[in-house]
């Protein structure tokens, strides 16, 4: 594999999927739509805050409070404080930086969100400058436009591409995009993730999958 790594954030390099869903749960019930954390991470887990109040008002037949996503950024910031690396992937970056793999990130999260995130488990030196978010675009995962954008951007073809995802958005974007995807099924059911390449339980996995890609 000579080509590039592009990583989501969420679930793949930090370990904030928990958090987040079980957050937007608690404002969309607060709103009228009751949602329980395992219905939030089947629904919205990969996809951004536009597509989320895009679905959930459909649902509820009415707009969401105007300061709905204001009020899960704070609470999810706030939360941020104990937020942790996802166990190896701090081990996989350092395989790719040994071999010479370049890599990016790039999510479905705002550039104020993933930035935090960064920071708080001591990524940031190592994506900075190769960090794209759905804000980027004029459409997020499952549309490829945001894994294009990132290979474009950096100067690779997407068959040239690996991507690392842990959602069904985020696979099906990534085959929309024509480049080679794993699935990391730690919080997300295997078989939501059949569109992949293949499936990984853990990051000790994942070198091995890139450099065979």
């Amino acid at each position: 594999m000579t080509g590039l790594v592009i990583f989501d954030n969420d679930g793949v390099l930090v370990d904030s999927e928990r958090l987040a869903n079980t957050i937007l749960a608690e404002l969309l019930t607060e709103a009228g739509l009751p949602y329980t954390l395992d219905e939030a991470v089947r629904d919205f887990m990969g996809g951004s805050m536009v597509s989320m109040r895009r679905q959930a008002e459909a649902r509820l037949g009415r707009p969401l409070p105007a300061d709905l996503e204001d009020r899960y950024h704070q609470r999810l910031f706030d939360g941020f404080a104990n937020l942790r690396a996802i166990e190896g992937v701090a081990d996989v970056l350092d395989h790719l930086d040994a071999t010479g793999t370049p890599y990016c990130l790039a999510s479905s999260g705002t550039h104020r969100r993933i930035h935090i995130a960064l920071t708080t488990v001591g990524f940031r030196d190592r994506f900075e400058g190769r960090i794209f978010s759905s804000e980027d675009v004029a459409h997020g995962k499952p549309a490829p436009d945001l894994f294009l954008h990132a290979a474009g951007t950096l100067g690779f073809a997407p068959d040239d591409c690996v991507v690392v995802e842990d959602s069904p958005l985020g696979v099906a974007a990534a085959n929309a995009a024509g480049m080679t995807v794993f699935g990391y099924a730690a919080m997300t059911d295997p078989a939501k993730l059949a569109g992949a390449d293949a499936v990984f339980h853990q990051m000790t996995a994942l070198p091995a999958l890139i450099e065979a890609a």
